[in-house]
């Protein structure tokens, strides 16, 4: 037996043998065979297992420190698949059966309003899923769209006044005032000497 609280490997493996794969693998054979007694038989067991399984999930806890706690649990096993004790079948007809059938119509109808609730809830659920998804979209568009919105403000006119100037011609209006006074001064110089070197070779012609 292994610590308290903690399932040996022998005690899991040897339940995991008896209480499952033994039984499901008759299932299945009457399944096959079409054996109404064999397969009323192996029903009854599932049933009971499955209250032991929930049973044992809350006796875990308070009882692991027993001793020969968990080879009590597969000899309780082993006791529902004899043949000749037929534990599962007597416990089925004696307790779980007709405490079923007297609890069966209260059973139905939490069972219908749990599936309603589940239902109703997953339906809100889901909505809120929508919700918040179409929101996030939204913000994320928006955020998005601000951004572009921010880098086309970035450019100021100067940027683009600087831009449009790298590669387009000279602005073809008149001159400023001034340059006609400047290219006068410069152009008078210019027409007296060809003036005197006119008049100096005529002369010496």
């Amino acid at each position: 037996m292994g610590p308290p609280g903690q399932i040996s490997p022998g005690a899991g493996s040897r339940r995991l043998i008896f209480g499952t794969l033994y039984p499901a693998y008759y299932s299945y054979k009457a399944v096959k065979s079409k054996d109404i007694k064999e397969y009323v038989k192996w029903m009854m067991y599932w049933i009971i297992f499955a209250l032991f399984t929930t049973a044992e999930t809350f006796t875990d806890i308070f009882l692991c420190w027993f001793p020969f706690y968990y080879e009590l649990k597969i000899a309780f096993v082993a006791w529902l698949l004899s043949p000749y004790t037929k534990g599962s079948s007597l416990l089925y007809r004696k307790f779980v059966h007709p405490t079923l059938s007297s609890k069966e119509k209260e059973i139905d109808d939490c069972l219908v309003q749990a599936k309603d609730r589940s239902y109703d809830a997953l339906v809100h659920y889901g909505k809120r899923g929508l919700n918040v998804a179409a929101t996030a979209a939204v913000m994320a568009a928006s955020k998005g769209q601000g951004a572009l919105s921010e880098r086309l403000r970035s450019f100021s006119m100067q940027d683009l006044s600087t831009i449009r100037g790298d590669g387009a011609p000279a602005p073809s209006g008149p001159p400023p005032p001034g340059s006609g006074r400047a290219s006068g001064k410069h152009g008078q110089p210019k027409m007296s000497r060809s003036a005197s070197e006119s008049a100096g070779s005529s002369g010496t012609a």
